[in-house]
């Protein structure tokens, strides 16, 4: 040990008395004083120079250790060391040659993409700034992959890619009725949108918020509307968001940051005019991280919205060419400022003539098909529709009753099939030699009445007049 003086080392070699000895040793090691104490209470001068023995034998094992540890830190950063330095010559050569490396190259690939970009003058000397910092660090450095993921990420949003969209007021009508039934109230507002910016080109996008019970058809009307209006379509579900870093994106200096869901959706439609559904937008909770409703109110104001700025990307970005529609279940939960920004328009639940239309147009022919039951002729007629609607469901909306048609398909499926097998099972029977199967017979298959209780078992609700006979004019008395 270095650390112990010269002078210790002579005496050592000159001393006689072995447990004279015993004690200079113990007292210039480095143990615990546990250990010390151990070593001292040993009367034997053999006993304790032995127990000592067994303590430098562990010490010096320790020693040899921490010794192989620092001779492979020091390979490594020579190792290190002299790739960098190899790199950097590779570099200079290469660039006293005149010749580029892939990463330079890269680099310059990422500028003129810069300048060819359609964004905004802000954004382009942002990423411009962050391509020139990237060039001062290591290729292999952590903060250059923050750098670099950046830059992709700028490069990568549709700053001023936008879909030419459809001013066809008869088109739009003809798809919003194919695929929904009703919704009067709804269509209305999209055809006067439409009306009003074949005329205003400047017009921005309304924000609206459909209102009603589940299973109605928010979502699937709000497809349906951006399929009318030639629109990219986009779905983001803030059921469950507590985090405002969800809207406006995380840090750049955070592990793992990223842009929050808004310009997600935009990346990933690859287009600046999206329609964006908010969808569950009262399910938005808040804790010690942010409130989102909050975050949501600048998305959602169409006066602030063409300045949105998100945390990740720290320049501004134009939403107000973006349409939101918002769903909700219940009012209730939303913030009133928030309520303010949207336009509510709310779906109420079907009535029974609209469900029948609804299931008779749309449900029953989709999962037959689904169920590929069409070429086994398999058909469910109005008064069976009826009979599920009013037995078998109790609910605003269809969502229901298209799961109670989709077990009757599945179940006529099963008779089909079992029938099949019954008849190949026969037909092996009488006959000797092994004759190919028949194929399955495509009678025609007729869901009755009476069939439908076999199927889905009895009646789970009533219906009917509350009271058979009028009681007007009828009270009580009392005897």
């Amino acid at each position: 040990n270095k650390r112990i003086p010269p002078e210790i080392l002579m005496r050592v070699s000159t001393i006689e008395n072995p447990g004279e000895l015993a004690d200079i040793i113990v007292a210039q090691l480095n143990l615990k004083l546990e250990d010390k104490q151990k070593v001292l209470e040993i009367s034997d001068p053999s006993k304790r120079l032995e127990h000592l023995l067994n303590l430098m034998t562990g010490e010096i094992e320790i020693l040899e250790v921490e010794k192989k540890i620092r001779t492979r830190v020091k390979k490594q950063m020579e190792r290190s060391q002299k790739e960098y330095y190899l790199n950097e010559q590779m570099q200079a050569i290469q660039k006293e040659l005149g010749e580029k490396d892939d990463y330079q190259a890269e680099l310059e690939d990422l500028v003129t993409k810069t300048k060819a970009k359609k964004m905004s003058q802000e954004a382009k000397d942002k990423t411009l700034k962050e391509i020139k910092k990237l060039k001062m660090m290591s290729p292999m450095s952590a903060e250059a992959t923050v750098v670099r993921n950046y830059i992709d990420w700028v490069l990568s949003l549709p700053w001023q890619d936008y879909t030419d969209e459809k001013h066809d007021i008869r088109n739009a009508q003809k798809v919003l009725d194919d695929d929904h039934w009703g919704l009067e109230k709804v269509k209305e507002r999209i055809l006067e949108y439409l009306a009003v910016l074949s005329i205003s080109k400047n017009m921005k996008g309304p924000i609206l918020c459909l209102v009603g019970p589940p299973g109605v058809g928010k979502t699937s009307l709000a497809r349906s509307i951006a399929e009318s209006l030639n629109r990219p379509f986009a779905r983001i579900s803030l059921g469950g968001v507590r985090d405002e870093a969800e809207i406006r994106g995380h840090r750049k200096t955070y592990v793992g940051a990223m842009p929050g869901k808004i310009l997600q959706s935009l990346r990933k439609v690859d287009k600046g005019n999206p329609l964006i559904l908010l969808d569950e937008i009262d399910k938005m909770a808040n804790d010690f991280r942010g409130d989102p409703a909050a975050a949501m109110l600048e998305v959602l104001d169409p006066e602030q919205n063409a300045t949105f700025q998100d945390h990740y990307l720290e320049v501004e970005y134009d939403l107000s060419k973006v349409m939101f529609i918002a769903t909700a279940n219940s009012l209730h939960t939303v913030p009133r400022p928030l309520l303010d920004r949207m336009e509510i328009i709310g779906l109420e639940g079907y009535i029974e003539q609209e469900k029948f239309h609804i299931a008779k147009n749309y449900l029953v022919p989709k999962q037959i098909e689904n169920h590929g039951l069409q070429e086994y002729k398999v058909s469910i007629p109005e008064k069976t529709i009826r009979d599920v609607i009013r037995y078998y469901t109790r609910e605003a909306g269809v969502r229901n009753l298209e799961r109670q048609f989709a077990n009757v398909c599945r179940k006529m499926a099963k008779e089909i099939v079992m029938a099949q097998a019954m008849a190949d099972m026969k037909s092996e029977k009488k006959s000797s030699k092994k004759a190919a199967k028949l194929p399955v017979k495509k009678d025609a298959h007729v869901v009755t009445p009476a069939k439908l209780v076999e199927l889905l078992g009895p009646h789970k609700y009533k219906f009917g007049k509350i009271e058979e006979q009028n009681e007007i004019g009828l009270t009580n008395g009392m005897a």
